[in-house]
């Protein structure tokens, strides 16, 4: 499955970073402590946070990750936006909390 693919079945909104939007799916990972995200998240993973900043752009590129989901509605910063244009990783938001988004992820990609 895709960034696209999965952002349209979970019902997620692309705010930055079309140009990714077709890498490949495979797993998801929480968390918003961008040194521990760092060394945990695996390349193909969604992330899901609330950080909108440029440094999670930063540690997106650094980890491979296929995509970010801005869980609760959190903002995604001008600066974070045009460089995650820039690198083509996709920056999505969503309504709901990190938990249900996470059992969507995992629903969905079973």
């Amino acid at each position: 499955m895709t960034a696209k693919e999965l952002a349209a079945a979970c019902g997620w909104k692309l705010l930055a970073g079309s140009d990714g939007e077709e890498n490949p799916v495979d797993g998801c990972y929480v968390g918003d402590l961008l040194s521990w995200v760092m060394s945990r998240a695996q390349s193909g993973n969604v992330w899901l946070t609330v950080m909108g900043n440029v440094n999670a752009i930063a540690v997106a590129a650094l980890t491979d990750v296929a995509c970010i989901v801005l869980a609760e509605d959190a903002a995604l910063d001008k600066d974070a936006a045009a460089r995650a244009e820039t690198q083509g990783i996709p920056v999505y938001t969503c309504a709901e909390n990190l938990y249900d988004t996470a059992v969507r992820v995992y629903e969905t990609l079973r």
